[in-house]
């Protein structure tokens, strides 16, 4: 005869379940004079994007341990939506080796190094279409980036600016590298910014020709950079070698202890970033991926980390997470908590 109470006891036993860990979620406390990392602690408690920005500080933290060497790709319009000095100081404080980085960010870079300014604006003015906005924008000579303005005249400051301190240097060399024209930038656009005084810090170019960290630009055609330097070499011995900085990187890869991969945005910079390791003895230990770009289409822009390592771009137990947000909002969350642990 069966004991009904000891039935009604077995009745409540819980399954034995093969991937659940008892790990509670917990509530996120935000109170005031809190530091962005505990912020970023706070995050841990929580799910969804909050628990992968949490984790994305811990991989960015072992990441910028002095043993592992940072290749840092920069996609977008990270620059002219107000990253640039982040970026610059990440460089200068060490925790970078390498960036990849778009012509159209150095660009903006070096507008800024020279006195150039992009400006709030709006996607859309009270009244208008969009489309009858960026009409009234091109009559006034204000091109728009999302919600940010740049004046036209800026650009042609800074096409006088290649011509007058950055390519005639190069010009004695006849071909160069990419590498070198970006070495080249940093220099002048540093020897600009402190002789006319320009308030504006001289930037990432800058920061990384003042130490010694290379900058691999694979697209630089696709820029007005690129635009200026082909320009340029129509009339001059000057042209660029897109080759060259391949051995490089190569060398820099091959020879890295660790390596880990910070990836903002997708594009160019991102696969240029992970396919380096394609030819190194080893692959990233850490990568951190910033982006909003859908895996679903099959690109490489939305393509996650885990399919990287299928590639053999990421070690198999590589520690690895992408934040799907804005990486305007993510990017200075992720380095000020990290940056927080660190120093």
């Amino acid at each position: 005869m069966t004991d009904e109470h000891d039935s009604g006891e077995d009745a409540h036993d819980e399954p034995e379940r093969e991937t659940f860990e008892h790990d509670p979620v917990g509530h996120a406390e935000a109170r005031a004079g809190m530091t962005v990392g505990e912020l970023a602690d706070e995050y841990g408690n929580a799910g969804v994007g909050a628990a992968n920005l949490h984790e994305a500080v811990d991989v960015t933290e072992a990441m910028f341990d002095d043993d592992v060497t940072v290749f840092f790709g920069l996609a977008g319009a990270m620059v002219p939506t107000g990253m640039r000095r982040i970026v610059a100081d990440l460089i200068r404080d060490g925790y970078v080796d390498a960036l990849i980085t778009t012509g159209a960010n150095l660009t903006h870079d070096s507008i800024e190094a020279i006195g150039g300014k992009h400006h709030h604006g709006c996607v859309q003015a009270e009244g208008k279409t969009e489309r009858e906005h960026d009409e009234t924008l091109r009559d006034e000579g204000v091109d728009r980036i999302y919600n940010v303005y740049l004046p036209q005249e800026y650009f042609a400051t800074f096409e006088s600016h290649l011509r007058e301190e950055v390519f005639p240097v190069l010009e004695e060399d006849g071909v160069v590298s990419i590498r070198r024209l970006t070495e080249e930038l940093g220099r002048a656009n540093a020897a600009v910014n402190e002789r006319e005084g320009v308030e504006e810090g001289p930037g990432i170019a800058a920061a990384a020709y003042e130490n010694d960290v290379p900058i691999y630009c694979p697209a630089v055609q696709d820029s007005v950079l690129g635009l200026q330097a082909w320009m340029y070499s129509q009339t001059s011995p000057f042209s660029l070698d897109a080759l060259a900085d391949m051995t490089d990187l190569t060398d820099l890869a091959f020879e890295a202890e660790e390596a880990g991969a910070f990836v903002v945005g997708g594009g160019v910079p991102k696969n240029f970033t992970l396919q380096t390791m394609l030819v190194a003895p080893s692959a990233y230990d850490y990568a951190v991926q910033l982006t909003m770009d859908p895996k679903q289409t099959g690109g490489l822009s939305g393509a996650t980390l885990e399919e990287a390592r299928s590639w053999g771009k990421l070690e198999k137990d590589a520690e690895n997470v992408s934040v799907y947000a804005d990486a305007t909002i993510t990017l200075p969350l992720v380095v000020a908590a990290a940056r927080e642990r660190l120093e």
